[in-house]
C-alpha cells in the first residue's frame, strides 16, 4: 500500500510541474506575441505618419501654387490627423511596452528551460529535492510576473494559436538533427548504442 501511495504522490508531482511548465510557456508566448503586435504596429504608424506630413506639405504646397479652398481644407484635416498621431505616440510608446514584454519572455525562458531539465531529471530525483527545485521555480516566477506588464487576450488566443496548430515550440528529432553537428545527429548513430 505505501508503494502505491508513493507512486501516486510522485505521479502527482510530476503532473503538478508539467501544469507549471505549460502555463510558463504560455506566457512566454504570449510576451513574444505582444512584442510582435507592438512592433509591427509601432511600424505601421511611423509609414503613417510619414505618408500624412508628406500629404499635408503637398497640400499646403499646392494650396499656395493654384490658391485653391479645398486643398487647405485637405492640409488641415490630414495635419489635424496627424496631430492625433503623433500625441498618440508620445502618450503609448509602443518600443517601451514591447521591451518590457520582451524582458518578461527572457526571463521566462529561462524558467521555462529549468521546468525541462527538472521533467528530463525527475526520475533521478529525490521527491524532496523535486519538491525544493519546484518551489524555487514557482517564487521566481512569481517574482517575474509581478515585474512584468500583463497580456492580453489577444496575445493568449495567438499563443494558442501558435503552441496547438503550427507546432510553434516543438521539434521534431529530424528539425534538430539538422541544427545538430554531424557527430551528435541521433540519425547517424548506431540502432545497437
Amino acid at each position: 500500500m505505501e508503494r502505491s501511495s508513493r507512486v501516486s504522490q510522485g505521479y502527482k508531482l510530476e503532473s503538478q510541474i508539467r501544469e507549471a511548465y505549460g502555463r510558463i510557456v504560455y506566457t512566454f508566448t504570449c510576451h513574444n506575441k505582444i512584442v510582435q503586435r507592438m512592433l509591427s504596429k509601432n511600424e505601421y504608424i511611423k509609414v503613417f505618419q510619414i505618408v500624412l506630413s508628406a500629404l499635408t506639405t503637398g497640400g499646403f504646397i499646392v494650396a499656395i501654387i493654384i490658391d485653391e479652398k479645398i486643398a487647405s481644407i485637405v492640409g488641415a484635416l490630414i495635419s489635424v490627423i496627424l496631430l492625433i498621431l503623433n500625441a498618440y505616440t508620445k502618450n503609448f510608446d509602443l518600443v517601451e511596452t514591447a521591451q518590457s514584454h520582451q524582458k518578461a519572455a527572457d526571463a521566462l525562458w529561462v524558467i521555462r528551460e529549468e521546468y525541462v531539465s527538472l521533467l528530463t531529471d525527475f526520475e533521478l530525483l529525490d521527491d524532496a529535492v523535486i519538491m525544493a527545485k519546484r518551489d524555487e521555480l514557482q517564487n521566481r516566477t512569481a517574482e517575474i510576473y509581478a515585474q512584468s506588464p500583463r497580456t492580453d487576450s489577444k496575445s493568449y488566443a495567438a499563443a494558442q494559436k501558435a503552441l496547438q496548430t503550427e507546432e510553434e515550440q516543438t521539434f521534431n528529432d529530424n528539425e534538430i538533427d539538422v541544427m545538430l553537428p554531424n557527430a551528435i545527429r541521433r540519425g547517424n548513430r548506431n540502432l545497437n548504442d
